[in-house]
């Protein structure tokens, strides 16, 4: 087990932001992690997972932890279900196309998605219709206080539209090192109404897809629209869709007849954050080595060399446009650090 000294985190971060560690470590194994979480000489630690879901804003004076547990098995099954466990540190998209390659369905429509799986519950990630709390089972977490593990069920993580309680009432006390999965072996059940999908598998001359041709079609969809971060720097998207007052909502419509909206309830409506930004008029919009995506206005990018700090001004100033504009807030989806 080697610690190195002032490592660059920009391999590590899909953002692409080189900010530099004072200690970095990376870890493939549960015996590693708890080694390295009973190291007393380094206060301050951070849990790296695949830097998808984060912008650095300066250097890290501490000891970071970058997550590379590996492994997929599958851990039980019956006529209709499949339970398949997987590493933190395994890719995510990865793990989708393992997925489909052996038709266990409920997955499909998170195809693509950056990042690894450890961090996919903690974000309850999402896309085109589905979550990943409609196809969790449970997820094993360390405790960073005693290195002791923890079976989480899904009542437990309380998932919530792009949260969960790892992300609230024990927010930097666990670390997610396994995720399993309860996916379907037959009788799938077919997300294709959702953003564009339906219209994409009829341009694909497919009547009855499988879920095999619901991943092909998020995948071209997400290729057309998103920007790779090997190309550009980017975490997907940056911001949460708001959710209002059907109230407010009724009212935005008078000079806005053409605002989308998703139920929630009876009282409420969500609202396309990107529509938002984009009728504010961000989209596209490029300022020196930074700025917002030409095909989606959710997502900011590093063009270069930009500094975490300049995409943290530029999303502070487009959250002040759109309360200004709209009267709604807008909440950050990616972690500022």
């Amino acid at each position: 087990m080697k610690i190195e000294q002032n490592i660059s985190l920009k391999p590590f971060n899909t953002f692409g932001i080189d900010a530099t560690a004072t200690h970095f470590i990376s870890v493939s194994s549960i015996d590693e992690l708890k080694e390295v979480l009973a190291l007393k000489n380094y206060p301050n630690k951070l849990i790296l997972g695949g830097g998808s879901n984060m912008l650095l804003t300066k250097d890290y004076d501490g000891l970071v932890i970058h997550i590379n547990l590996k492994g997929v098995e599958k851990v039980s099954e019956d006529d209709d279900f499949v339970y398949v466990r997987a590493s933190a540190g395994e890719n995510w998209h990865e793990f989708v196309i393992y997925c489909i390659n052996n038709d266990f369905g409920g997955i499909e429509n998170l195809s693509l998605i950056p990042g690894n799986v450890g961090t996919a519950p903690i974000q309850n990630i999402g896309a085109y219709g589905v979550e990943l709390k409609d196809i969790f089972h449970s997820c094993e977490a360390m405790s960073i206080e005693t290195s002791s593990i923890k079976t989480f069920n899904k009542q437990e993580c309380r998932f919530d539209y792009r949260n969960s309680i790892f992300k609230q009432e024990i927010k930097g006390q666990f670390i997610v090192t396994s995720v399993t999965f309860k996916l379907t072996k037959r009788n799938h059940q077919l997300h294709v109404n959702y953003g564009t999908i339906a219209s994409q598998l009829e341009a694909m001359q497919i009547e009855n897809p499988t879920i095999q041709d619901i991943s092909k079609a998020v995948i071209y969809i997400r290729e057309s629209k998103l920007p790779n971060p090997k190309d550009i720097g980017n975490s997907g998207s940056f911001f949460k869709n708001p959710v209002v007052s059907t109230q407010l909502y009724n009212k935005l419509l008078q000079n806005f007849e053409d605002m989308p909206s998703y139920p929630v309830s009876n009282d409420e409506v969500k609202i396309p954050a990107g529509w938002l930004i984009e009728k504010a008029g961000f989209k596209g919009k490029r300022f020196g080595d930074y700025g917002i995506h030409k095909n989606q206005a959710l997502v900011l990018v590093n063009y270069g060399n930009a500094k975490g700090s300049d995409i943290l001004k530029l999303s502070e100033l487009i959250q002040s446009t759109i309360k200004r504009l709209f009267e709604i807030s807008i909440e950050a989806e990616v972690n500022i650090l």
